[in-house]
């Protein structure tokens, strides 16, 4: 199976228009947010424009299309109000995921907030399950790993597969590995040996198999840094040789791999995708960089 790369992009014009982008950008996969990623409030989707954009994605054969939650979203949170806006706001986005035809949906498991670890693995596994009975939907909800910061659930594998174990819908949830967070939290992927122990663990505790997407995003932290802060492909300190690395794994061959890169320039998502599929035919540094 030939190897599927993709970008995150804004659904600012409609659903339609980032679809057309996307098609216009030559990206075999997509992801977007299905609503405004940094407020709990929604406007109901347009049936026409979910139409066109369900309808131009399969035209042009752009597949899997992958729904990332909202960045309030804070399943671990104790906070009552915040924990109940939370699961309403999952279960809306698992049910808009559906209707946009969306084969995935990426969350993040969320911040604690001091209240520990253990208990707030137990939220979030409660909060997926509601979601799922709230809505019954048929997308398959992956969990991403984080890098650590403040709070956060997820920085290890084992924090993930907790949450699986924990959750009455366990059994139907995937996963999303995102490279900058995984390098921030520890996990070497750059180098051959370090993807090994990466892919090792990942395998003895999640589970290849529920291993859907890949966020293929280069890190301005160096590893282990704890920090989150995404670089285009090729400048940060996972690189061009780190993504040659990635890129050349066979457990990693069917995934696809989709950018969530820096837009400092219009063409910066041109370019960041060129790199990353310079990466897979093995081009030289100087080749993949040349666009920029």
């Amino acid at each position: 199976m030939a190897q599927k790369f993709g970008i995150h992009l804004s659904i600012s014009g409609g659903f339609a228009s980032a679809a057309a982008r996307a098609v216009e950008l030559g990206c075999d996969v997509l992801q977007v947010f299905s609503r405004n990623p940094r407020s709990l409030r929604s406007k109901p989707m347009e049936p026409d424009d979910v139409s066109a954009f369900r309808e131009t994605l399969s035209a042009h054969g752009v597949s899997p299309c992958v729904i990332h939650v909202n960045y309030l979203i804070n399943a671990a949170s104790p906070k009552p109000d915040i924990y109940e806006l939370s699961v309403a706001a999952l279960a809306e986005e698992l049910s808009r995921a559906d209707a946009l035809g969306a084969e995935y949906v990426v969350m993040h498991p969320g911040h604690h907030l001091g209240s520990g670890i253990d208990p707030g693995i137990q939220r979030v596994a409660r909060a997926i399950d509601l979601a799922f009975e709230q809505t019954n939907a048929q997308t398959t909800l992956c969990l991403e790993n984080m890098a650590g910061v403040g709070t956060e659930i997820g920085a290890s594998f084992a924090d993930l597969r907790r949450i699986i174990d924990a959750a009455r819908v366990g059994d139907g949830l995937g996963f999303c590995l995102d490279t900058c967070h995984a390098y921030g939290a520890g996990y070497d992927v750059s180098t051959d040996r370090g993807l090994d122990r990466t892919i090792g663990e990942i395998d003895q505790t999640i589970g290849l198999a529920r291993l859907k997407v890949v966020h293929a995003n280069d890190s301005k932290g160096k590893l282990g840094s704890g920090k989150d802060r995404h670089e285009h492909i090729g400048l940060g300190f996972i690189g061009l040789a780190g993504f040659r690395v990635l890129l050349a794994r066979v457990e990693l061959a069917s995934l696809p791999f989709i950018l969530e890169t820096p837009v400092d320039d219009p063409r910066d998502q041109e370019r960041d995708l060129a790199s990353l599929r310079s990466c897979r035919r093995g081009e030289s540094a100087a080749q993949a960089v040349g666009a920029r």
